[in-house]
């Protein structure tokens, strides 16, 4: 039996089919059980005394509980034999903190979402709900790239981009223990571009690019005591003009899957989603798991 659960938020939308599939594709390999999850708005209160209108729409109400009920179980009726399934609708007045408090509820280590919505262009745009969740969420959270019910594929191989401040170590924990459990390979990556938080001389360049290489040396020397023997491990520091051009000099292949940190802005224990994680998530075409901040 998956000695862990991922909660997949879904609904019958082209992201949340999306968030589905990615979420199936990711059991295996990380041997984890699935709760399908969908949040619906409370039923309205019963109003003693009330005109017809009042009936009306604790029926109307009803009636989309039940729809949602339908097309949950067609979901999970469509989920493959293998994997560890179940489904339930909660209900919450506010869909990101629902799917927060139903994923620490049943101690799911990770909330995957689609990446359809209004936003960020490209192959990942946030809805409202998404935007909400990566800057509430105590979880974990997965966001899918457009169309995965059509591409979606176990990972083959794990990237971790690490940031040159302090504070990256719920990231590598994060990271690491994903590689532990599946197997993969982990690729440790680190940014130095010219339009990186303030303007920088081309000696500054060259010092940020000597910094992070020894950086990236030292957190390779301390995650190999925690990874199985045998365990693939590289390092990159990419430079660029600006994050986007540093992150596209790399090879992203299908079954890529990218680990990154919240903001320092972020409360301890909770996401943040920060610039630089959008413009890497603007970029890319991979999902994207961004983990919570520690503890200060």
């Amino acid at each position: 039996m998956p000695d862990r659960k991922l909660l997949a938020a879904y609904l019958p939308t082209p992201g949340g089919e999306d968030a589905l599939a990615l979420a199936i594709a990711l059991t295996g390999p990380f041997r984890a059980g699935l709760d399908v999850c969908m949040v619906l708005p409370p039923p309205p209160p019963p109003v003693v005394g009330g005109g017809g209108g009042v009936h009306d729409v604790r029926g109307t109400s009803e009636m989309l509980d039940a729809q949602a009920a339908d097309w949950l179980s067609e979901a999970v009726r469509h989920i493959p034999d293998d994997v560890v399934a179940e489904g339930h609708i909660a209900f919450h007045e506010n869909a990101a903190e629902g799917l927060v408090t139903e994923a620490g509820s049943a101690g799911c280590a990770a909330i995957i979402v689609g990446g359809s919505g209004g936003g960020i262009r490209g192959r990942h745009a946030l809805g409202s709900v998404v935007n909400n969740l990566l800057h509430i969420s105590t979880t974990p959270v997965v966001i899918t790239p457009l169309g995965a019910q059509e591409t979606a594929r176990p990972p083959r191989r794990i990237t971790c981009a690490i940031g040159r401040r302090p504070g990256v170590t719920p990231l590598l924990r994060a990271a690491v223990d994903a590689c532990s459990r599946s197997g993969l390979p982990l690729r440790l990556v680190s940014l130095v571009t010219a339009d990186d938080a303030s303007p920088h001389r081309a000696d500054d360049l060259e010092a940020a690019y000597a910094s992070a290489t020894d950086q990236l040396a030292e957190h390779i020397s301390t995650i190999r005591e925690h990874l199985p023997d045998g365990s693939q491990v590289t390092s990159a520091v990419l430079t660029g003009d600006t994050i986007e051009s540093a992150v596209g000099s790399l090879d992203w292949d299908a079954g890529d899957i990218i680990f990154v940190g919240s903001s320092r802005l972020a409360r301890p224990q909770q996401l943040f989603f920060g610039a630089t994680a959008a413009r890497l998530l603007r970029a890319l075409q991979v999902p994207m798991v961004v983990v919570p901040k520690g503890s200060d």
